[in-house]
């Protein structure tokens, strides 16, 4: 099992992650003394699919096509049509 300083660890992040991922485990130390061990965790098949907009945006099309849906201005003039404005004089 490969040691690591602390020190080392913080200041050369990526050389540590490429030392776990060829040792699978990383022995941390301060002082000459060991205090944690890295263990490298594999992961497995996300369980759905990262939101990409690019597929998202050929799918609104594909749905919308070029309309606009207009009714948050429908609700919203009729919510601000009930309001009484007081003008500063």
């Amino acid at each position: 099992m490969k040691t690591i300083t602390i020190r080392d660890l913080r200041q050369r992040w990526p050389e540590a992650e490429k030392s776990l991922q060829a040792e699978n485990e990383l022995l941390v130390t301060r002082d000459g003394e060991p205090v944690a061990k890295l263990v490298r965790v594999v992961r497995g098949k996300p369980k759905r699919k990262r939101w990409n907009p690019e597929e998202h945006m050929r799918w609104l099309k594909k749905v919308w096509s070029n309309k606009q849906v207009r009714l948050v201005d429908k609700y919203l003039r009729a919510d601000r049509e009930d309001r009484n404005f007081v003008t500063a004089k």
